[in-house]
């Protein structure tokens, strides 16, 4: 994968970039626009919005009630159902105010991310968002199409976080021609301390996003195959080197890539049991396994003892 079609995924590499230069088979191009940020539709559609076949309740719009569109809401975007606000708030929405739209942007996504962990995603609405963060709905359907848009933004925050930071550790000219595990050490290091700064984000990204909806399962999908090419393509450098036995990785890379999710997950809903270091620990432990590399325990005595070596 080249640099410019990796940019395409809304991200921008910080150091060598080995991956393949193919997308995840089936990949449409407005899911592909999502990895992008947080505004995305399939077809003219919001990912909100069923397709006209399936029995979903449409609202008649005007009422500002659970299931119905606002005036606010009714032409910018899918309304969620959600609690009623003031008519000072209603009245609100006929002008965004002049608050930089980045402000505003930054806003909603930190209110989503402290109602996501607190009420869960499916019960909450757009509109609490909006009233949670003082702002009329016309500020978020400026930014977002949907409330799944947005969720969408919040796990590729962290999605491009950790990719970020692999990249910019594989970019030190220390690690080029480094073992492939010095370069596994290094790069499950950075991955988990930029995927675990926040934990609330972390939660979003690793746990409430499972099952949030089918255009985001496809972005979720969609990055995992990203690391599931980017894992293989190292694994055929440590073949290319000698380091490991020659075979196709690809399936067991997508089962590491899809265990290190978990592993993440789990350390989310268990954070107090065990320590950011010895997540890292562990996800290493799988990665040298995966390829066989003799002596990769990914213990604090093994895989730090060899970063330097």
């Amino acid at each position: 994968m080249t640099a410019t079609a990796f940019e395409e995924r809304g991200v921008s590499p910080g150091g060598a970039w080995h991956a393949r230069q193919t997308l995840p088979a089936g990949a449409e191009p407005g899911v592909r626009r999502s990895i992008g940020g947080g505004r995305m539709s399939r077809g003219g559609r919001s990912a909100d919005t069923p397709p006209a076949d399936e029995d979903t309740p449409r609202a008649a719009a005007g009422t500002g009630e659970a299931g119905t569109d606002p005036p606010a809401c009714a032409q910018a975007g899918p309304h969620d159902a959600g609690p009623h606000h003031t008519g000072a708030h209603r009245a609100g929405a006929e002008h965004s105010g002049p608050e930089p739209r980045v402000a505003r942007r930054e806003r909603l996504l930190a209110t989503a991310t402290e109602l996501f962990t607190t009420r869960g995603y499916p019960a909450t609405s757009v509109e609490r968002i909006c009233g949670t963060a003082h702002l009329p709905l016309r500020a978020f359907y400026e930014e977002f199409e949907s409330r799944e848009s947005l969720l969408i933004a919040l796990h590729n925050g962290v999605a491009r976080a950790g990719m970020e930071a692999t990249l910019t550790v594989l970019g030190d000219p220390a690690l080029e021609s480094a073992a492939a595990r010095v370069r596994i050490t290094a790069m499950g290091r950075a991955y988990v301390e930029a995927v675990t700064d926040a934990a609330a984000a972390t939660r979003i990204a690793f746990v409430d996003i499972v099952g949030a909806g089918r255009a985001v399962e496809e972005h979720r999908l969609l990055w995992r195959g990203l690391w599931s090419d980017f894992l293989t393509a190292e694994a055929e450098r440590a073949v290319a080197r000698g380091e490991v036995p020659a075979r196709d990785y690809s399936l067991a890379m997508v089962a590491l890539t899809g265990a290190s999710n978990e592993l993440v997950a789990h350390w989310t809903r268990h954070s107090a049991s065990f320590s950011r270091e010895l997540l890292a620990d562990e996800l290493i432990h799988h990665a040298l396994a995966t390829l066989g590399i003799a002596g990769g325990d990914g213990s604090a005595a093994g895989t730090r003892a060899d970063e330097g070596n």
